[in-house]
């Protein structure tokens, strides 16, 4: 009799077992959802914890992946400080944005956000290195880039990459691209005509962007074009911040419209 009541004891927990497993567990799908609503809320880092409890789950989930390249992506931008440790902190997260850009791309090469993912994390990544690494990730940035633009012709993200891309290699001149050319092997060509066009297509498809505007301006200080420049940095401050990065962006605006101040000044 006692060995029928603990038989039946061990069955009806079993029971309770089996029950409760699918409640209790949350599902990959569910923990991205969660990601996704701290998103919203402008908190990154418990995103990104979200997402990170989701891949554990779908080690090979696509969005899953290219959400937790961005999420490392934004942790880092968002971080303050100065110091050997805070660079070393940042760069290590911006090395694990590479790395899940490159898995989510592995996943599904069709799909624009893994390729653009890859872009921002070598972007970032290199600018911490030395000239000849920069110089070899440029080709790489600017095809993950192109194929970006070339899946989802409205990734105003994408674009934007392409306008600083293009800002960027015009930004080496002359004679610093021959002598670079010399030591580093062949540079890429960029062109302040092409960062114009492309960052105003980015607004063109996303208007409420601070960080559009901003790139713009700065592409408009390069181009000579101050008052045009002086529009788009008051616009970052005009628009109502709409990312946990805005209020950065909004900073950085400002900045902008002093050093045109101080030009104008001189200039006088």
């Amino acid at each position: 009799m006692p060995g029928k009541c603990l038989k039946a004891i061990l069955l009806l927990v079993t029971g309770f077992s089996l029950l409760a497993g699918p409640v209790l567990a949350q599902t990959a799908e569910e923990f991205l959802r969660s990601g996704d609503e701290y998103y919203a809320k402008w908190e990154d880092q418990k995103a990104l914890e979200e997402y990170l409890k989701a891949l554990e789950i779908e080690p090979k989930n696509y969005e899953v992946l290219w959400k937790v390249s961005r999420g490392y992506l934004d942790v880092a931008d968002l971080m303050t400080g100065t110091g050997k440790e805070i660079e070393k902190q940042k760069y290590d997260m911006y090395v694990k944005a590479e790395r899940y850009a490159r898995q989510a791309m592995a996943v599904n090469p069709n799909n624009t956000w893994g390729h653009f993912y890859l872009s921002a994390a070598l972007g970032k990544k290199v600018l911490m290195l030395g000239k000849k690494e920069q110089i070899d990730a440029s080709k790489e940035v600017k095809t993950a880039v192109d194929k970006a633009i070339e899946l989802d012709p409205n990734n105003d993200l994408a674009y934007h990459a392409l306008g600083r891309w293009h800002r960027r290699m015009a930004e080496i001149g002359g004679a610093k691209r021959a002598l670079g050319s010399l030591i580093y092997g062949s540079i890429p060509k960029g062109s302040f005509d092409e960062s114009e066009k492309w960052l105003k297509k980015a607004i063109e498809l996303k208007p409420d962007y601070i960080n559009h505007h901003l790139e713009l301006g700065r592409t408009y200080v390069a181009l000579k074009k101050y008052d045009l420049a002086s529009q788009e940095f008051n616009k970052c401050l005009e628009l109502p911040e709409a990312s946990a990065k805005d209020k950065q962006y909004k900073e950085e605006a400002r900045s902008e419209l002093a050093a045109l101040a101080r030009k104008g000044t001189k200039d006088e």
